[in-house]
């Protein structure tokens, strides 16, 4: 499982060089030099499981978030690319695309957000709920028993797919 993620927000014009290559070096270039070191020990075995951490924001967009929006979205069109590559050769690529799960980096969205507008805490959850058609967070679990399910016996005609874990945000 390749799981590296940072969001930093900005509007768009206000998103400089070093915002954008950091959102790209953690969120995208990461997932590319983890698979490079193992996919070669897969093929030779004709057998792994690829299954890469990307965001609903790698499927849809999100305002003041664009650098992340746009690594997120090369994380789903690399897992697409690279699962056709080896579609034939016993591995599986696939991607996890959570909604605001309940982690270190949604308290940390949670405390810039207060911090930028004055509203609280709470205001501020409950409106990122709201995204979610279920109305809450996504737990860290429900994406692990994603990524397991894809890893497990059963799971081999999955491949190239990005699923959403985001109670219906994205359909």
């Amino acid at each position: 499982m390749n799981n590296a993620g940072q969001g930093r927000s900005a509007p768009f014009l206000k998103t400089d060089v070093e915002l954008w290559r950091s959102m790209m070096q953690v969120n995208l270039d990461s997932i590319f030099h983890c698979i490079h070191q193992v996919l070669p020990a897969m093929l030779d075995a004709e057998w792994g499981r690829i299954v890469n951490i990307a965001s609903t924001a790698g499927l849809t967009g999100y305002s003041y978030v664009s650098a992340y929006c746009a690594a997120k979205h090369g994380v789903v069109g690399l897992t697409r690319a690279l699962a056709l590559e080896v579609a034939t050769k016993g591995v599986t690529v696939n991607s996890v695309c959570p909604g605001y799960t309940e982690t270190e980096m949604l308290q940390r969205s949670v405390d810039a957000i207060v911090a930028k507008t004055g509203r609280t805490a709470a205001e501020v959850r409950a409106e990122l709920s709201a995204r979610n058609p279920q109305k809450r967070m996504i737990q860290p679990e429900e994406v692990a028993n994603a990524v397991t399910w894809l890893c497990l016996p059963g799971s081999e005609a999955v491949t190239g797919q990005s699923i959403a874990i985001a109670g219906g945000e994205v359909m």
